[in-house]
């Protein structure tokens, strides 16, 4: 399937759209923000509500054909062919314990396929822009995915072994033995994404994610030449079951899957 191509004044407006919610995110950090915990028990905090706030004004405000699916506020013009996905702080953990490997995360869908995505990291001005088309940059400069000849030289990175069933676990334990033991990373979120596209990190393996933690994640690690899927080796969309590999070295894709049993 080949997803049609977002426009420069949408990537103009994605780079807006991260501008925002940083300039919402940065006073609050390492402050005494209020936070609480959802009913999913995830934790958000006014930095998280702020953020998204702030770029639905835009998009209400520029884009009101469009649709919107928010992390925090929810779905508005659910029909819509065209939606932007919006996690204003995907790591929340990472933001409460002041550690600055949290990011913002936004992403345009066409027809359900992620067109567009942004990682932006707003306390150490680090941002990743990934489009259809076009070659991922890190801080406005092209950056590349790293070739990875075999996986025993590969770094593994995932958020928390917590987040997998004991299925899951299993199969990520299957991974993860098939890799150097000391380049197994936990923690970092959407950082580690960003560090896949950037040629720091080989594979990072998720599973229970929703859309808004995935979606803006598949254009800047494609973009820059790695590649993600499922843990069937399917591409990624609206429906996609929650289970995300990211694999700088598109080659090693059918080793990683075969890794995980």
């Amino acid at each position: 399937m080949t997803a049609a191509m977002p426009t420069s004044a949408d990537i103009v407006l994605a780079n807006r759209l991260a501008d925002a919610a940083g300039a919402a995110i940065r006073p609050l950090f390492r402050t005494g923000f209020s936070e609480e915990q959802k009913s999913d028990r995830s934790f958000v905090t006014e930095a998280d509500q702020a953020a998204e706030a702030a770029m639905r004004a835009i998009l209400e405000s520029e884009r009101a054909d469009d649709g919107i699916i928010g992390e925090e506020y929810g779905t508005r013009n659910e029909g819509a062919a065209r939606q932007w996905v919006l996690d204003p702080i995907d790591g929340t953990t990472s933001f409460i314990a002041g550690r600055p490997i949290f990011g913002t995360l936004i992403a345009l869908l066409k027809d359900g396929w992620p067109v567009l995505g942004i990682i932006d990291q707003p306390i150490n001005a680090e941002r990743w822009v990934g489009a259809v088309g076009k070659g991922t940059t890190f801080n406005a400069s092209p950056i590349r995915s790293r070739p990875c000849r075999e996986l025993s030289d590969a770094v593994l990175g995932t958020t928390s072994p917590h987040h997998f069933s004991e299925h899951q676990a299993d199969h990520f334990m299957s991974l993860a033995k098939s890799v150097a033991e000391k380049k197994i990373i936990y923690g970092g979120d959407c950082y580690n994404y960003g560090l896949v596209a950037s040629g720091h990190v080989d594979i990072v393996c998720e599973a229970g994610l929703k859309l808004h933690d995935f979606a803006a994640l598949v254009p800047v690690v494609e973009g820059a030449g790695g590649t993600m899927c499922d843990w069937n080796g399917e591409p990624l969309h609206a429906g996609s079951d929650g289970t995300a590999l990211a694999i700088g070295d598109a080659a090693r894709l059918e080793d990683v899957l075969e890794a995980m049993g």
